[in-house]
């Protein structure tokens, strides 16, 4: 699976001293996310993102992730249109909350607020989203940034949480796909998905604190949402007998 975070190629934290004259212009496009084949997904999306995505767990040990499957080869994102729109209902939060992200400092408590520099949509001709006022003051917009990604970290931890009860569960395996794109057949691996028979031997002890808490229900979601492989695979090829057409 393709590295996540190379989507930011230089993210500094935000600062009133650095960024007082900067503006954000977003236009909705994605052309950053172009060469990533997968992107990290929360728990509070599996049910908008399984109805066209497929969920997968990536990492190994206890660093394991939920992550949607975009492409069928790596550097490669079957979503990302020529012009940078997006394909498809749903975009992930990690996408979503661009350019922006939180680094964690050493103790895992305390989040600066970063942006990546390296992003197109940032200027200093006042095209878009201002980031501070004229006296040095956060936007509106930032605000609302902030108020974003802090949510999304919240989410994250629940998240991590939900995984390593998985781990810990021992119902993740590893797992492969094969497809078939312009002729030949390619296989993506490096990936894991829930083992449905450990997930139903469970104690019932478990699988009725699992219901409680929603973890089975995403658990279900994921196992669903591997339905739309094939589908997905199919829109790839399409699109690149289109590309070759055109």
């Amino acid at each position: 699976m393709a590295k996540q975070l190379m989507i930011y190629e230089r993210a500094v934290p935000v600062s009133a001293e650095a960024h007082k004259s900067w503006s954000v212009k977003a236009d909705n496009t994605f052309g950053f996310a172009r060469d990533v084949n997968s992107v990290p997904v929360l728990a509070a999306e599996f049910a908008p993102a399984a109805l066209e995505y497929t969920i997968i767990f990536a990492g190994e040990g206890d660093v394991v992730f939920p992550s949607v499957i975009l492409g069928m080869r790596e550097g490669q994102n079957a979503h990302v249109r020529e012009d940078g729109s997006w394909d498809g209902r749903y975009v992930p939060a990690f996408l979503r909350r661009y350019p922006f992200v939180f680094a964690t400092a050493e103790d895992g408590q305390t989040f600066t607020l970063c942006i990546d520099e390296e992003f197109e949509g940032l200027n200093k001709k006042g095209k878009g989203e201002r980031l501070f006022d004229s006296e040095g003051n956060r936007t509106q917009y930032l605000e609302n940034m902030l108020k974003f990604v802090t949510e999304y970290q919240a989410q994250f931890a629940r998240t991590q949480a939900f995984t390593k009860r998985l781990v810990a569960l021992d119902v993740l395996e590893p797992a492969t796909a094969q497809f078939n794109v312009e002729g030949s057949t390619a296989q993506l691996a490096g990936f894991k998905t829930i083992n449905r028979e450990k997930l139903a031997n469970l104690p019932a002890e478990t699988l009725s604190e699992m219901a409680k808490s929603g973890e089975l229900e995403l658990c279900y979601l994921h196992l669903q949402s591997l339905n739309n492989l094939t589908p997905m695979t199919q829109r790839l090829a399409q699109r690149m007998q289109g590309e070759t057409a055109a």
